[in-house]
């Protein structure tokens, strides 16, 4: 399923997806079936 990183509402850009942590600003993680990760870095956040 691919979503998009960002939505306007009421004229305002959201983001809808995380960003990396240890890569900053513009740099979304993949969220796959157990797990968030950054294709940049490597950083993997597991679900719970």
């Amino acid at each position: 399923m691919k979503r998009n990183a960002y939505k306007v509402d009421d004229g305002k850009i959201k983001r809808t997806k995380q960003t990396c942590p240890k890569c900053g600003e513009g740099v979304f993680l993949a969220e796959h079936k157990d797990r968030f990760h950054c294709g940049k870095c490597g950083y993997t956040r597991w679900k719970r």
